[in-house]
């Protein structure tokens, strides 16, 4: 058994920091102790983890040198990852970054470990392992065994994000414009976290758009892809905000360099690590957002080949965002470095 860690989150108060609490409890990570941080507005207030009361401090410059942690994992923003993750390796942790800042960084290592666990050992050239974004994660753990199988060249994805993608503010928005709505008042709604009013609607912008069209969101999805597969390929993204509390789905269109059995596709994906099938049309069973969240793995059905050619596969993809596309990678990553460093 590995020796028990010291944790420290960073975020411990927000959706990705609870769930953080969970999965790490649900893996039986080997922990030793929780060191929860975040804004001095919610020091003080407690979480639990394993039977035992932590209480929440704030996060400054010179908490990890007063409390030494073995891992570090950040989920409070791009812009405390940028002020604080070097607080942390200076203190000696690892640090676990779910946040964008450090995705690209080519220092870096963007991992998840189901697809490129042998990148973890970059770890030292910083002291930083980036988690990618949560609709990147999903569509990498479907990419890699097809791609080994069939030489991927292109892909084209359409995103239906949820409202946890914008964390406990989002979903809290989805929910408090549902009750307007029943109660004959969405006109009056206005939307904060959001651009539009996400109840009973579709908002086709995830992140700001870029001068060439694509959002953020989607440009991290063509870039954060081949970082990852250490290949370099055709992307298209089109990322929609829809009226779901949790779990992302994802409608994904690849080319490939050889032809494409669906048969041998999907016996690929069924022994893929951390990918679960549910492919029966006929019997109306496909994945769904409502039957996926608070699960660790990503599911696939709608396995099908294109109607005109034979090297492209359609399939679609669901996932929970707040542990798949954030926290169950994170832990996922720390349970390889353990392994590897």
């Amino acid at each position: 058994m590995s020796k028990k860690q010291k944790i420290a989150i960073i975020g411990a108060t927000g959706a990705v920091g609870e769930e953080l609490l969970n999965v790490l409890d649900e893996l039986d990570f080997p922990v030793e102790s929780i060191l929860p941080l975040a804004s001095a507005k919610s020091a003080g207030e407690k979480v639990e983890f394993r039977g035992k009361s932590f209480v929440v401090q704030e996060l400054t410059e010179e908490v990890f040198k007063k409390n030494p942690v073995d891992i570090a994992f950040f989920s409070a923003g791009g812009s405390i990852s940028a002020k604080y993750a070097k607080f942390a390796t200076q203190a000696g942790a690892v640090v676990i970054d779910n946040t964008s800042h450090f995705r690209m960084d080519k220092d870096v290592p963007l991992v998840v470990p189901e697809c490129n666990p042998e990148d973890i050992k970059l770890w030292k050239n910083t002291g930083i392992i980036a988690n990618p974004n949560c609709s990147t994660i999903q569509m990498v753990h479907v990419l890699k065994p097809l791609n080994d199988a069939f030489n991927l060249k292109r892909v084209d994805v359409s995103t239906y994000q949820a409202a946890s993608g914008a964390g406990k503010e989002g979903m809290e928005e989805l929910v408090k414009a549902m009750q307007s709505f029943f109660e004959f008042k969405l006109d009056e709604f206005k939307a904060n976290t959001f651009p539009y009013t996400l109840a009973l609607n579709l908002i086709p912008q995830i992140d700001v758009f870029t001068d060439n069209g694509y959002t953020k969101e989607e440009l991290k999805m063509v870039n954060e892809t081949q970082k990852i597969l250490h290949k370099s390929l055709d992307i298209s993204a089109t990322c929609v905000r829809v009226p779901v509390l949790r779990s992302h789905s994802e409608a994904i269109s690849m080319h490939f360099e050889k032809e494409v059995s669906v048969q041998k596709a999907r016996e690929i994906l069924k022994n893929a690590p951390s990918v679960v099938v549910i492919d029966e049309p006929e019997n109306k069973k496909y994945p769904m957002p409502l039957f996926t969240s608070d699960t660790n793995e990503t599911y696939v059905g709608r396995i099908r080949s294109d109607i005109n050619h034979k090297n492209i596969l359609h399939l679609w993809c669901v996932a929970d965002q707040i542990r798949v596309g954030a926290a169950t990678n994170a832990v996922r990553i720390a349970q390889k470095w353990l392994e590897l460093k």
